[in-house]
């Protein structure tokens, strides 16, 4: 409220001051405002400053990085060890358990709900026993660091509105997403890099991803995510044209940016400044890229840890190694999204070559992030959108079945940043379909993320449309029992 007042006044000096017509064209403004064409002013993060000062609270964490395993990757076949599905293998359901819950309509005109055990062996692992599947060697050696949530329950069935709403609060496309809001409020720590830095694996795999899941919503544009991509041009239209040096540019931009501010002083309009901001930093990203993608000056051990994959521009590991590279040059938060574990079918075969693309890069980039002295206060999350059944779709073979979408409870994990390691949290039934202890909402998620980067998540607030917005809408409670201290 207090950065809301002093805008206004700001706004009414200037006004005043700068209007030939006074009073006069203050009511036309009026009428304008009345007639939905004048906008109203609300506090931003214009220029690249962020809208918070200071933080709500000493943070954890001061960066984090999301690695989202986008599809639904199976929790029974991970991190829940459900071995009553294989002892009652081929029988139904029980109807006690489903107690009338959705289906997807790819289910859901079966005429039996046949109960599958996963082929895949469970082993405890470090000195807090976690249970972990045999499909991820390189997360049990890690065991120890991670914070294991299985009662994650979310409120969409299917992948575009589940997709949605884990990004940004909301099952409705047009609200900002996570990094952005951390970059409106927050900031980055750089400033040749952007606040919120995004990648997507080139496995040609799973559902379609779409630019507004790191899109900035009514948010400034920008913190929006900027799209990093494999290859020898990794930020799309960055390259200045054929013929212009980068000295042509700078004129350029130096011209540029003298008119939008004359137009800023004549008319206030804060997409102006945004504008501005977003021409400089495109110019400093011609300087920075290169170098941050430039693996040169990695040693051949680096390269060890996270896998083979990681010289492959574009794969996850090399995505994996890029996201540690902008962590520790002061980007705010990375979010990796890596396609494919959506499997309704040939599931053992599917997700045995999901987790073996996956598995040690994410193991790789937390104990990366642990031997540089970074996890401590960088925030690592692995998950999907929602879960899968533990009944099969379709028919069961000898070596072969499926299973469909489940939003009833699922899981991810978190690392570094403030979260207790080697915690399990939450209790899945015996058929991993229902929370019978501890359950996690989206929202409660999200609002112990922003707690743990120091934000309170019923503060960081936007007015659009008459009212004020937050990434946890008119929900979230902090996940206590999570938290280190």
């Amino acid at each position: 409220m207090t950065d809301l007042l002093s805008k206004t006044k700001h706004l009414r000096r200037h006004f005043f001051g700068n209007s030939a017509l006074g009073l006069g064209t203050a009511a036309l403004a009026t009428l304008l405002t009345r007639e939905g064409v004048a906008s109203a002013a609300f506090p931003s993060s214009a220029s690249g400053k962020p809208l918070l000062a200071h933080y709500h609270h000493r943070p954890a964490a001061k960066r984090m990085v999301s690695l989202f395993m986008s599809g639904g990757p199976s929790q029974m076949e991970t991190f829940d060890h459900k071995p009553l599905l294989a002892q009652r293998a081929g029988t139904d359901l029980p109807e006690s358990i489903r107690s009338g819950q959705r289906l997807t309509g790819m289910s859901g005109n079966q005429a039996r709900f046949p109960l599958v055990g996963s082929p895949f062996t469970f082993s405890r692992h470090g000195s807090s026993g976690m249970e972990i599947s045999e499909l991820l060697p390189y997360t049990a050696k890690i065991a120890d660091d991670l914070c294991v949530i299985r009662s994650l329950h979310t409120e969409a069935i299917n992948h575009d509105p589940a997709i949605t709403f884990m990004q940004t609060g909301s099952q409705i496309a047009g609200r900002p997403s996570l990094g952005s809001w951390l970059s409106y409020g927050l900031g980055s720590s750089s400033d040749q890099l952007p606040a919120f830095c995004v990648m997507i694996s080139n496995n040609g795999q799973g559902q379609p991803l779409y630019a507004r899941l790191w899109g900035s919503g009514f948010l400034p544009s920008e913190h929006q995510g900027v799209q990093f991509r494999g290859g020898q041009d990794p930020v799309l239209y960055l390259s200045n044209p054929a013929g212009i040096s980068d000295q042509a540019r700078r004129k350029l931009l130096d011209r540029l940016q003298e008119l939008h501010q004359s137009l800023h002083q004549q008319t206030l309009q804060p997409h102006l400044e945004d504008r501005i901001v977003q021409y400089e930093m495109a110019y400093r990203l011609q300087q920075s890229v290169p170098e941050v993608a430039d693996l040169s000056d990695e040693p051949e051990s680096t390269f060890a840890l996270y896998g083979p994959d990681s010289r492959q521009p574009g794969t996850f590991a090399a995505n994996c190694l890029m996201a540690r590279r902008l962590l520790e040059r002061g980007v705010r938060f990375v979010q990796l999204f890596h396609r494919g574990w959506d499997q309704h079918g040939s599931l053992p075969r599917g997700i045995r070559n999901q987790c073996r693309n996956t598995d040690q890069a994410s193991a790789a980039l937390v104990s990366d992030l642990k031997q540089r002295g970074l996890l401590d206060d960088t925030l690592v999350m692995w998950g999907g959108e929602f879960g899968r059944t533990a009944y099969s779709q379709g028919p069961i073979t000898a070596d072969s079945y499926g299973r469909d979408h489940h939003p009833r409870c699922y899981t991810v994990w978190l690392a570094g940043g403030g979260v207790r390691g080697g915690k399990v949290y939450g209790t899945t039934d015996e058929f991993s379909y229902n929370i019978v202890e501890n359950p996690v909402h989206v929202h409660d998620l999200n609002a112990t993320i922003l707690h743990l980067l120091g934000v309170d998540h019923t503060r960081l607030t936007y007015r659009y449309q008459g009212r004020r917005f937050r990434l946890t809408d008119v929900e979230g409670e902090i996940v206590h029992d999570i938290l280190a201290t």
